[in-house]
């Protein structure tokens, strides 16, 4: 379809009287008035926005790190089992402490049964007790013989005869005098020495 000028024209001349160029021009620069103050407006609602959205993300991540463990801190797990080694190591000094101090009680048994022994010797006198339980003529007869003198006794324990045992072997048996016993001494020292 092809339009025709002339209707074309005719149409725009008619249009003439109802366009106002002023007004149309006054409208348009309202509308641009209006468009930049919306814009404005806009813009200004955006940047606070954009201020709050900037501190609500300062506070979202100071929260993020306070609600996170510092490196320092041990997580749950690590600290569970933490608590159940100290509880371990307690029961464990627990137990260490009643046995030390059952071996205490037994050491201080011990001491008081030693210090008790201790007191009892110091009591003691050994000499005294040794002389209690040896016959003394025993212990001379012992001596004797050791010096090479065995005395031979009578059905009454009186000495009758010496047994001499001589340094060079030889045996020599006297009679026991009833007098003189320095010569009689001297003789047996003689005879064992010979």
């Amino acid at each position: 379809m092809s339009i025709n000028v002339h209707e074309a024209i005719k149409a725009i001349r008619d249009m003439a009287p109802i366009i106002d160029p002023e007004e149309d021009y006054l409208t348009i620069v309202a509308a641009e008035e209006s468009i930049a103050t919306k814009e404005a407006k806009r813009k200004k609602e955006i940047d606070e926005a954009h201020t709050k959205l900037k501190a609500l993300s300062k506070i979202l991540e100071a929260a993020r790190i306070s609600s996170t463990r510092p490196a320092s801190v041990p997580s749950a797990e690590v600290h569970a089992a933490t608590l159940n080694d100290l509880d371990t190591n307690r029961l464990s000094l627990a137990k260490s402490i009643s046995d030390v101090e059952n071996l205490l009680t037994s050491k201080k048994t011990e001491l008081a049964a030693l210090k008790e022994e201790a007191r009892r010797l110091e009591d003691y006198d050994p000499a005294a007790e040794h002389e209690k339980e040896l016959d003394g003529t025993a212990l001379r007869l012992e001596i004797l013989k050791g010096l090479g003198f065995e005395p031979i006794s009578d059905k009454n324990g009186n000495v009758t005869k010496i047994i001499v045992h001589a340094e060079s072997g030889d045996v020599h048996i006297m009679d026991f005098p009833t007098k003189s016993h320095v010569d009689f001494t001297q003789k047996l020292w003689t005879l064992a020495s010979s």
